[in-house]
């Protein structure tokens, strides 16, 4: 039986192989799944509120800025609560499928 210990590999082709993430890794991809369930949320709502009438969230100029505003904090805390849709999820295992990771 062939000996396939990690001895026998020579060191150049070690180099590239990709290192388990580490914490921090780990915790970036966590934060950009989040952050992209966020705005696929924010998103969403927004095409949800569009068919919104002017009389029922109006405010004139400083309206539309405070409706994005408004649109933005529902999908951030909609990501929070209760693990969100579960995109992020799916997202961060696919980002650590993509590095070569299991999750």
């Amino acid at each position: 039986m062939a000996d396939t210990s990690l001895a026998t590999v020579p060191v150049d082709l070690l180099q590239g192989a990709p290192k388990a993430p580490s914490g921090e890794t780990r915790e970036k991809i966590k934060a950009t799944a989040k952050d992209f369930e966020a705005s696929f949320i924010s998103i969403m709502l927004g095409q949800m509120f569009d068919g919104v009438g002017e009389s029922e969230m109006s405010g004139g100029p400083g309206g539309a800025m405070f409706k994005s505003f408004l649109l933005d904090a529902f999908s951030k805390q909609m990501t929070k609560a209760n693990g969100g849709l579960g995109i992020s999820n799916a997202v961060q295992r696919e980002m650590l499928k993509l590095q070569g990771l299991e999750g």
